[in-house]
């Protein structure tokens, strides 16, 4: 194994300490994380020559080039931050979790005086009480939906004085309480949140009695309305409860069931969520970065990053195997309960043994659902892409696309945009956008923009072979050095011709295939044929053009609009076609400020003295 003097250097200096290890490749990016008792005796034993190694191991150590490390002050301390850093930095080489959106929560404002219920994705160290995470925004909603018709919560903006002489219209149709009118006073509207927030932790039984001698209460009273609404929340209640199957005795510990299911380097890990004897729901997670790696390996970094994001830990996990370094992960876990103790079991007979076995299914039945799901996208994909190819008459795969819009208004804040699709799909780090300052205010030309994006364009591929190209921010630009298979134009003929010049110009002309796609019957144009062709309408490769171009318009209209927003409404009207001082003077007295300018009508703009009918549909075209 060659080793560079470098990481040479670096391993001679390692401490035998506790600690985490952070490997980089040539491009400064972190690529591993670790952790170690001995930082001197792990990160050494990388570089050793051992066939032990697996096909993962060798590619990583092949990729490094840098090395760094941080000492901390035990075990414990050192799990913690090598949670915290695969999480930030999400290194190739690590088992992660695979959606890096943070997941939804089930939030509780306990801090507000009459607290509300919302959707959040972001969990704070405030005094609110936190339920999830989801993997479901949608079936979060869901459930709040219909957990406001059980405990109707407040919704609105409303400051609560309870003096208000009308409810709003949710009081009428029972999703409110009205605290706003004095209909339930704090006491009894922050118990009916207790009750809430104790029905989503599974613990349904005490609630739904408490709302029986309610409702029985009301009866005896006479209060006979009221009591049809509390009878109507205890149905929605048990329809829910029903629902929820009883797997342990209701004095059993709250547990969650964990399970594992694998496929070609994707992993699937199911749990079921088991409060007061009863499973009160499932949620099913995937993770990258797990082939060659264990399925000890796989969950101990599952239970490390949805634990240290899980807004409550239960008093056991039911697991399939034992993971890896089971006693610190079960310190941390204690660590995050305040001191009580999470118990980490592989049960061998019985029903939880039961449980987990169908978790498991549950998991491989998931995963299998989910791939043949990703397998159907790339299909449909790679069937649009061949049939492009063949409808250009192209000898190669279209890899990489690309296609240019030059977007503007009168000339002003013109912008060109270039977008790329790798393998059917849109690639929205390698986007780009142009500022174009050579087109006149007022007299805009399309083909000189075109013609000076796609320079500018090659010249940094000509420019990224000669050197590293490097973007705006320092680092290496990704999108510049590679050369796409096909590029696509927003236009006919005359922009089509402009392109081509500038391959030519480049030696490009006999390697990039081009075309130019017209709007009007979303014609393809050839720079060497006359007559345009035609896709079949709903074909596959007619919709992927029609996404690449109508793609390629979003992005330049979203430039050229903040363009044209820096560039500030004053300016634009010193740049209006036919507005001079003298226009520009009686309209700033007439209106008395730019935004009245802009939101002025063609009659208000005809008004002012001296104004023309071209000029007032100038500054309507120019500040629309």
């Amino acid at each position: 194994m060659n080793i560079s003097d470098h990481i040479q250097g670096i391993l001679k200096t390692l401490p035998a300490k506790p600690g985490c290890y952070i490997m980089k490749n040539a491009d400064g990016k972190i690529i591993y994380v670790g952790k170690a008792i001995s930082l001197r005796n792990r990160v050494r034993s990388y570089f050793h020559n051992d066939n032990s190694h697996d096909n993962k191991t060798r590619r990583l150590v092949f990729d490094i080039v840098d090395l760094e490390w941080i000492v901390v002050g035990s075990e414990l301390e050192a799990l913690i931050l090598e949670m915290n850093l695969i999480k930030r930095h999400r290194p190739k080489y690590n088992v992660r979790l695979k959606d890096d959106k943070r997941y939804p929560y089930i939030k509780v404002n306990l801090q507000q005086p009459y607290p509300k219920v919302n959707v959040t994705r972001l969990m704070e160290k405030d005094s609110a009480r936190y339920f999830g995470p989801y993997t479901s925004a949608w079936a979060v909603y869901q459930t709040l939906d219909t957990l406001r018709k059980i405990f109707p919560y407040l919704t609105c903006d409303r400051e609560i004085t309870g003096l208000d002489k009308r409810a709003c219209l949710y009081y009428d149709i029972k999703l409110c309480t009205a605290p706003c009118t004095g209909a339930i006073d704090q006491v009894g509207y922050r118990q009916m949140i207790e009750d809430l927030m104790d029905f989503l932790s599974g613990h349904s039984d005490p609630i739904i009695s408490r709302m029986l001698l309610e409702m029985e209460t009301a009866s005896s009273g006479l209060l006979f309305e009221k009591a049809a609404a509390i009878r109507d929340r205890i149905r929605t209640a048990r329809s829910i409860v029903e629902k929820q199957k009883v797997v342990f005795p209701s004095d059993y510990l709250d547990s969650d069931v964990l399970a594992i299911a694998r496929n070609d380097g994707e992993a699937c890990v199911q749990i079921f969520f088991i409060r007061s004897g009863k499973m009160i729901g499932r949620e099913y997670f995937i993770l990258e970065g797990t082939e060659e790696s264990s399925d000890s390996e796989v969950l101990t970094q599952f239970v490390q990053q949805f634990y240290s994001e899980a807004a409550s830990i239960p008093d056991q996990m039911l697991l399939p195997e034992q993971i890896e370094e089971a006693q610190i992960v079960s310190q941390w876990l204690r660590s995050k309960r305040s001191g009580k103790k999470v118990e980490l079991l592989v049960p061998r007979e019985g029903q939880p043994q039961e449980l987990v076995q169908m978790a498991t299914e549950n998991a491989t039945e998931t995963l299998q659902a989910l791939r043949a799901q990703w397998q159907a996208d790339t299909h449909k994909q790679e069937a649009a892409l061949t049939e492009l190819q063949e409808a250009l008459g192209l000898q190669t795969p279209l890899n990489r696309i690309e296609c240019y819009d030059v977007s503007h208004t009168q000339g002003v804040a013109t912008v060109g945009a270039m977008i790329v699709f790798e393998n059917g799909v849109p690639s929205k780090k390698m986007y780009r956008k142009f500022n174009i300052d050579s087109t006149s205010i007022g007299n805009p030309d399309d083909f000189a923009s075109m013609e000076e994006m796609l320079t500018r364009r090659f010249k940094r591929w000509q420019a990224s072979r000669e050197t590293k190209e490097i973007a705006p921010s320092g680092k290496k630009d990704e999108s510049f050095p590679f050369l796409p298979d096909l590029i696509i134009i927003d236009g006919g003929k005359g922009q089509l011709g402009r392109v081509v010049k500038v391959l030519k110009e480049f030696n490009l002309f006999e390697t990039i295939h081009v075309v130019g796609l017209a709007k009007r019957e979303e014609e393809i144009f050839f720079p060497d044929l006359d007559q345009p062709l035609l896709l079949p309408k709903h074909s596959n490769g007619f919709y992927l053009l029609q996404r690449i171009r109508d793609e390629a318009h979003r992005f330049g209209i979203t430039a050229h609009r903040n363009r044209r927003g820096k560039i500030g409404l004053a300016s634009r009207l010193d740049s209006i076609p036919g507005i001079g001082p003298t226009r520009r003077k009686k309209l700033l007295i007439h209106f008395g400020s730019i935004e009245k300018i802009q939101n002025a009508t063609m009659e208000e703009l005809l008004a002012v003295p001296g104004m023309s009918k071209s000029a007032a549909e100038s500054i309507k075209a120019h500040l629309d």
